[in-house]
């Protein structure tokens, strides 16, 4: 074992500690996005890996460093569903700065643009949005799949959007990942307007006090479903896709699937 995964608990700071272990060969931080982590691409006895940590302590950002602490763990939780489509937890260091987990390293392109960005021919939504149909489906088929296995583990979706997939577009492989807000278990929106991007989120994302549960992310896919084979007017899939997507996306959460199994097995009928 490598000196990165025989490590459980260290002293440094993570930056620190990356460097004297390995070849920090990325960093992304406060420069790159806005959730206050601070995560490194790591090389090592030929080896790649992806290690997310909750960054500075006064870091600005939505969240504060207990909160991002905190959503570190509940990644790790969630990682004990092993699911090919999700880069493999390898290990936990606890640090002084909290929890940073080692992932295997994953040499995709987010599909997330920023809306300034959405219509450039040359970003990534943008390249896999024009990808053949059913490239995209087989993409979207993987997310699907995920998340049956979540929600049977009782695992509902948090902040589910573009920004979460990263796709390889030499291999045509997708991956799956920043998992961290999601919950266990149906639970009630104490926030009103829930972290997410509105292209993605269900009605009870924006509505406090409403039940968020298996329904909400039946209505998270079908509008991932819609957001890369284009909207009802416009989809690329078959009837039946459309369909389903349509139904799943319904306002009303008692009009939509009851499960995601429900929503894959239509997808696919």
């Amino acid at each position: 074992m490598n000196a990165l995964l025989a490590r459980t608990s260290i002293d440094d700071p993570a930056d620190v500690f990356l460097r004297s272990v390995g070849e920090v060969f990325a960093v992304l931080d406060e420069r790159t996005q806005d959730s206050g982590n601070v995560s490194y691409g790591v090389a090592l006895d030929g080896q790649r890996f992806f290690v997310k940590t909750a960054g500075r302590a006064h870091a600005r950002a939505t969240l504060d460093h207990p909160a991002r602490i905190a959503l570190l763990r509940n990644a790790a939780e969630l990682a004990r569903i092993s699911h090919a489509a999700v880069p493999a937890l390898r290990g936990v260091i606890e640090s002084p700065a909290g929890p940073m987990l080692v992932y295997d390293w994953f040499d995709g392109e987010s599909l997330h643009a920023r809306r300034a960005d959405r219509d450039d021919p040359a970003s990534a939504y943008q390249r896999f949005r024009a990808l053949p149909v059913e490239r995209i489906v087989a993409c979207l088929d993987t997310v699907f799949d995920l998340h049956v296995v979540l929600a049977r583990a009782g695992w509902i979706a948090g902040d589910f959007y573009d920004g979460c997939l990263l796709y390889d577009f030499a291999s045509s492989e997708l991956r799956i990942i920043d998992l961290d807000t999601y919950h266990r278990g149906p639970h009630a929106n104490t926030m009103g307007r829930m972290f997410g991007s509105t292209r993605f989120m269900a009605p009870e994302e924006f509505t406090l006090g409403a039940s968020v549960d298996e329904r909400t992310t039946v209505f998270n896919l079908g509008r991932t479903a819609f957001v890369f084979l284009g909207e009802p007017g416009a989809f690329r899939g078959s009837p039946t896709q459309l369909a389903a997507a349509a139904r799943a996306c319904e306002p009303a959460p008692e009009r939509r699937f009851a499960t995601v199994a429900d929503l894959a097995t239509a997808w696919r009928a």
